[in-house]
């Protein structure tokens, strides 16, 4: 079978490999039928952060089709149509034994510890796994993984009614912002400096684009609101630094975005004006419910798709994001044609 290996930092080669075997007791093989391109896989590409085992098939984010489970297993049957779990958790450490499987003491990721999706066939434990309605577009299904780290965010960043700012229109500031859009009466705000991207973003979501180094005075906004929480979906520091100068005091600002330096930060600032800086990590339990809101988001969702590929384009594709030349938010690699 085809798959996509991470063999170094900058090295990632489409190989022919064997097929999995037999899964063992409590594991599940998959006929992968779509996975979706992470900004945290481009980052373990550029930078080796994560390279535990090598070479591993990459690619956390995906849906696929139960072909064979190992003993054991009750979760899930043949011909299942399921999503994956990417966190690789203990299930023994405190936090684990806390249901804070996020924050795991070993927590790896599938793709990493394990081998992912960018395959035609992959093994997961069956625990890793959750079903999806079978007459769900695998494209959308694969979405569910990154919709439940914009869950996550979300829960963590501001109550009910506030107004949010999130800098960053990728798939997870996206996603946040189409989360956020669907609560009720709330201001969402979002800035980018791709105004195609942001656009988009606003067009598919209903939020307002900004121009965060014009706030609190942007044209686009006829009222300032009282700004008081954002979500950093970009990982840059002089983005975050920003931020805490834009928060009103009493506020939040949840980071999501994997970074590329060190924030210089007085904690003064954050005594004075009382703002908590959250971080969000993967998703808690917001798998779930992510996996049952895709049907109702599913237009929304295709939308923020720029791209499907084969498991060959995934270098070329690469390539293209790091570039920052890909023209929507997700890259999605299919397995099969149709639903």
């Amino acid at each position: 079978m085809k798959a996509a290996r991470l063999h170094a930092a900058g090295d990632l080669r489409v190989e022919d490999v064997p097929s999995p075997g037999e899964p063992a007791p409590g594991w599940v093989r998959l006929k992968v039928t779509a996975a979706g391109i992470c900004g945290s896989d481009l980052h373990n590409f550029r930078t080796g952060q994560w390279i535990s085992r090598a070479p591993s098939v990459v690619g956390h984010e995906f849906a696929g089709e139960v072909t064979a489970v190992g003993a054991g297993v009750s979760q899930v049957a043949l011909g299942d149509r399921v999503v994956a779990d990417s966190r690789f958790w203990c299930g023994e450490c405190p936090a684990c034994r806390a249901g804070l499987h996020n924050v795991c003491a070993t927590l790896g990721f599938v793709g990493e510890v394990c081998d992912g999706g960018f395959a035609e066939e992959t093994q997961l434990p069956a625990r890793l796994l959750l079903r999806h309605d079978p007459a769900l577009d695998p494209a959308i299904a694969a979405m569910a993984e990154p919709l439940a780290v914009a869950l996550h965010a979300v829960r963590r960043s501001a109550p009910a009614g506030a107004p949010v700012l999130i800098a960053g229109c990728g798939p997870i500031g996206g996603l946040a912002a189409l989360l956020l859009s669907r609560q009720g009466d709330r201001q969402v705000l979002v800035a980018d400096r791709n105004a195609a991207r942001a656009d988009l973003v606003a067009e598919v979501s209903g939020a307002t684009v900004v121009d965060l180094d014009a706030l609190p005075c942007d044209p686009n906004l006829r009222h300032a609101p009282d700004l008081r929480h954002a979500i950093d979906a970009t990982g840059s520091v002089a983005v975050m630094a920003r931020l805490l100068d834009v928060l009103a005091g009493g506020g939040t600002l949840a980071l999501v975005g994997i970074s590329h330096g060190r924030l210089d930060l007085d904690p003064n600032l954050l005594v004075e004006r009382e703002i908590a800086l959250v971080g969000c990590h993967a998703f808690a339990d917001e798998l779930a419910p992510a996996v049952s809101m895709l049907g109702d988001l599913a237009p929304a969702l295709s939308r923020f798709v720029s791209d499907e590929i084969a498991i060959g384009e995934i270098p070329a594709a690469y390539q293209r994001l790091i570039a920052g030349v890909s023209g929507g938010l997700k890259t999605i690699v299919r397995m099969e044609s149709g639903r």
